[in-house]
């Protein structure tokens, strides 16, 4: 689902959507139903209704964020209707009313729906447009074909899996989805059904134990390669003990080549199924940009486990010493398409230091674990010694893993010092080539050099700093108090004044009614937002600055795509001069993972005489 506010202009809508059906909602918003699916019927609406009949499912999807290389999945929103009506209580007899009222008051009995009814009634919702949901449903679409889907979306079917919980299955594989699972169908079954299954590749025959059932596909825990992809697959160069098991990399087993080839069709695909924009409008998709290490690269791993229950607690006297781990105790990432923890003693991706000194924060954990009363997540991060540690070597690296600590880094000549806890990216190799391109795409318009930088979703100042040599003035704005101090901090230690480069506290969209003074055709905005996206209002405003150029650097190129979409349909709407795409390329900043980043440059058009 997606809402809208009634004063957005129509055109920045995706097309399909336009065609869409519109009705008033009692919060006086609009709601547009995606139109790539056709429903008749309220019964029809159940797009992933879960059939294991009442068995246990596993909460997290392939490809969910729970791994080392990714973020947390927001939760689905639940529905506030039931699947069946219930009855309204009737009317008491006198007698009964007069009983009553020797006994406690109460309140009214409640004729709502239960928490079961809620999750079940939530294996019926719509996937909300551009969801992760909604990217797996398009791709298993794909692989069952869309006629025969709609078929039988229209007629109410598909609803009750082939396949029992926990039996195995072998699975032919058609395609490799955005999140790094493969989508196949099951063989011998006498009804097109889909799996998602990790570890797998296109061509390939794999055997498959399912654990969750869902509208005309399946999830399924990867057990073997039946028939390999020789031409794709080589498990000698995977490096991880864990892999296969655990949900922080998919990719290990391809060539890095491949990797980048398969990041590039994420890219093309997202901009296919979510811009709304005519395909001969895009430009071509460059190359995956590479990283330069794609082993020891990760500046950052978050292990957790879950604090010991009751009876754990009550076995604890058993234990020879404070530093033998139970073993039922549990501290690293987990494991693909679940929720429970793997053993993790080693990390391939991280950095040297990182790897060092994992074993020592692991022991600590476990001495002290009886002391934590909730599930724990530390944080292990790679860091230059602090400015105020001048007996230190400037090159030597340390792990910071207080969370409250601060971290340093260096990327290129710029140094960078933010909270730990905070964001920053992750792979410190890749970006100077990130920030480098970025130079680039901005200043290789022919026309008039742009003076100006607003730097929207600014974060600890990356691009704002990395970018002001090339600018009279760099505005930043980020909503997190405690960045734009990181920020503010960054600017003076690479000895940039106050006249030349602010930072603001305060949403994204503020940002326009403070900087007035910045003249729209020699401006560049660069944006850099969370997963979501961008908004509507955020979109409007930057239609209405209308800056030279727009840099849209985006974690997620589905929702990349259908922010591009409704800017340039906004541009074109209101008569004013037109954006177009002029370049889009993705960076893998995640190696051997299924993640890619994206840069997308808008410039405006020359103006019509």
């Amino acid at each position: 689902m997606l809402l809208v506010s009634r004063r957005l202009p129509l055109p920045l809508l995706h097309p399909g959507r336009q065609r869409a059906y519109i009705a008033r909602a009692p919060t006086k918003k609009l709601f547009v139903q995606p139109s790539y699916i056709t429903l008749p019927s309220r019964s029809a609406v159940k797009m992933m209704t879960d059939t294991d009949g009442g068995k246990p499912t596993r909460a997290a999807s392939p490809g969910s964020d729970t791994s080392p290389s990714s973020r947390p999945a927001a939760k689905k929103p639940r529905l506030n209707s039931p699947d069946t009506p219930h009855a309204t209580p009737g009317t008491a007899s006198p007698s009964l009313r007069a009983s009553d009222a020797t006994q406690p008051k109460r309140g009214p009995k409640k004729t709502g729906p239960t928490r079961t009814q809620k999750r079940k009634a939530q294996h019926g919702a719509l996937p909300e447009f551009c969801s992760h949901d909604d990217v797996l449903w398009r791709e298993i679409k794909e692989v069952l074909g869309a006629e025969y889907v709609d078929g039988c979306v229209e007629a109410g079917t598909g609803r009750d899996s082939p396949l029992a919980y926990h039996a195995e299955v072998d699975v032919e594989v058609k395609a490799i989805s955005s999140t790094g699972s493969a989508v196949g169908v099951v063989l011998g079954s006498a009804v097109p059904w889909a799996v998602i299954v990790p570890f797998s590749l296109p061509g390939e025959i794999v055997r498959a134990k399912i654990y969750r059932n869902a509208r005309m596909h399946s999830f399924g825990d990867f057990k073997e390669v039946v028939k390999p992809n020789l031409e794709w697959r080589d498990d000698s160069r995977v490096q991880c003990q864990y892999f296969a098991k655990c949900g922080g990399c998919q990719y290990q087993m391809l060539s890095y080549e491949k990797q980048l080839e398969l990041k590039r069709d994420v890219v093309v695909k997202a901009y296919q199924n979510f811009s709304g924009l005519e395909q001969s409008t895009l430009p071509t998709i460059g190359t995956t940009m590479p990283s330069p290490e794609q082993y020891n690269y990760r500046t950052k791993l978050t292990p957790h486990f879950e604090a010991p229950n009751s009876k754990q607690r009550k076995e604890q006297d058993n234990r020879q010493s404070d530093t033998e781990r139970p073993d039922w105790f549990r501290i690293g990432f987990n494991e693909s398409g679940s929720q429970r923890v793997i053993d993790i003693e080693d990390c391939p991706i991280a950095t040297s230091v990182i790897r060092e000194t994992l074993p020592a924060v692991r022991e600590n954990a476990i001495k002290k674990l009886f002391t934590y009363k909730k599930g724990v997540s530390l944080i292990l991060r790679d860091s230059l010694p602090l400015s105020t540690d001048k007996d230190a070597d400037p090159e030597t690296h340390i792990c910071v893993t207080d969370h409250k600590g601060t971290v340093r880094e260096k990327v290129g000549p710029w140094i960078f010092e933010y909270p730990n806890g905070s964001f920053f990216q992750n792979n410190n190799g890749v970006l100077p080539f990130l920030t480098d391109y970025v130079q680039t795409q901005i200043f290789s318009d022919a026309g008039k050099r742009p003076t100006h930088l607003i730097d929207a979703y600014c974060g600890s100042g990356l691009f704002a700093i990395t970018l002001s040599p090339h600018f009279e003035r760099v505005a930043g704005i980020e909503l997190s108090t405690e960045s734009i101090r990181a920020a503010t901090r960054n600017a003076q230690l690479n000895s940039l004044p106050s006249s030349k480069i602010s930072f603001r506290a305060g949403d994204a969209g503020d940002i326009f009614q403070v900087i007035g003074d910045f003249p729209p055709e020699d401006s560049v905005l660069l944006i850099d937002p969370p997963r979501k996206g961008t908004d509507e209002s955020f979109i409007k405003q930057m239609l209405m600055l209308r800056p030279r150029t727009v840099v849209y650097v985006s974690c997620n190129v589905h929702t990349q795509a259908r922010d591009i979409g409704m800017m340039l349909r906004g541009s074109e709407a209101d008569g004013k001069r037109r954006y177009v795409l002029e370049s889009l390329r993705g960076f893998d900043l995640f190696p051997q993972t299924a993640h890619v980043e994206s840069v997308a440059v808008l410039r405006l058009a020359p103006a019509e005489e």
